[in-house]
């Protein structure tokens, strides 16, 4: 028996049959409402309807004790305060989701620095990045290629520390010619004189929408990119 059955046979309230004895032995009658079967969730208009029914087949020679009302009354006070903050609490979530996101609209039509590898040039022309560092490295690389898969140009940046390190290209290939509109695929290459160093490009990419993940977190969609979270954005052009 479920704690909403145990409740409902301890109010002399019965739940699946007709004819069912109460706790007081008295017969309850045939007219049991059985649509709720299966239900275990209680809300304040089932506690109000389960107190009515009390105090309806309650023995008249043995009423209700006093303790045991205003105990029933003080649960009743609790799930009502319970329901109202559950929904306050969901009116502030709605509300914050909706301002959350309309602060993320804001990002339409700039440009944001963000990790990925395909790169469109500058409406002026060239391409700017960072390379993005675990720990200070002896030498970094920075390679370019175009549409087609070409390196095209390489940059030298070599010593640099831990963190985001800028580069900007002017748009020319190592050969002195223009690299055309891309885009372009960049990669990065560190080292630290022992080894290998955590590296990874960060490409500036223009945000052309914004749309709210599953998590409940606005995401950009960026050209090339795809979809990403505010969280990874480390700077607004």
């Amino acid at each position: 028996m479920s704690d909403f059955d145990t409740t409902l046979a301890n109010l002399g309230v019965p739940r699946y049959n007709a004819g069912t004895t109460s706790t007081t032995g008295t017969t309850l009658n045939n007219n049991t409402d059985t649509s709720q079967l299966g239900t275990t969730d209680m809300d304040v208009s089932d506690f109000l309807a389960l107190m009515t029914a009390q105090l309806k087949n309650q023995d008249p020679f043995e009423p209700v004790d006093n303790s045991q009302m205003v105990a029933q009354m003080a649960q009743f006070s609790s799930l009502s305060g319970i329901t109202e903050m559950s929904s306050t609490l969901k009116s502030i979530s709605s509300q914050l989701s909706t301002s959350t996101l309309n602060d993320a609209i804001g990002y339409v039509g700039k440009t944001v620095l963000v990790q990925g590898t395909t790169a469109y040039p500058r409406t002026t022309g060239g391409l700017a990045g960072a390379v993005a560092l675990e720990k200070d490295a002896t030498n970094v690389t920075v390679s370019i290629k175009d549409a087609n898969g070409n390196a095209i140009k390489t940059i030298e940046m070599g010593k640099e520390t831990k963190g985001a390190v800028a580069w900007d290209w002017d748009g020319k290939t190592d050969a002195g010619e223009d690299a055309g509109d891309g885009p372009f695929t960049v990669s990065v290459t560190a080292t630290d004189g022992t080894g290998n160093v955590k590296a990874y490009p960060l490409v500036w990419a223009p945000v052309t929408a914004v749309s709210m993940g599953s998590d409940g977190k606005p995401l950009l969609t960026l050209p090339g990119i795809g979809n990403v979270s505010t969280d990874a954005v480390w700077q607004v052009g």
